[in-house]
């Protein structure tokens, strides 16, 4: 793959990425993006980051059933799970960050 088609693959999924978590920040509207792991995590006695892992171990499950699998997916099927597992760890991020600037305040 050349530079310049893997710079087509990067801008599509950083499109398809920003996409989604703008769909889904409507879909949730909250004030806070994080509000579904830290409640998660309040229920099951969990971080948000653990509730946010638990969430994202079925994507993780499915996406490794695709790779092993001697099938062939279409490319929107590739691009879903791929793009899924992106935004968890985009959250994750989310979550680390906020969590070391509150202890940065304490």
């Amino acid at each position: 793959m050349t530079a310049k088609e893997f710079q087509k693959v990067l801008d599509k999924t950083l499109g398809q990425v920003s996409s989604i978590l703008g769909v889904k920040a409507k879909e949730y509207d909250t004030s806070d993006r994080l509000h579904n792991f830290k409640q998660a995590g309040h229920l099951q006695n969990l971080t948000p980051e653990q509730a946010l892992a638990g969430m994202m171990v079925k994507h993780t499950v499915s996406l490794y059933d695709m790779i092993q699998s001697e099938g062939d997916f279409p490319i929107a099927k590739w691009d879903e799970k791929i793009v899924d597992h992106i935004n968890y760890l985009l959250l994750l991020k989310a979550l680390v960050v906020e969590k070391a600037t509150d202890e940065l305040k304490d």
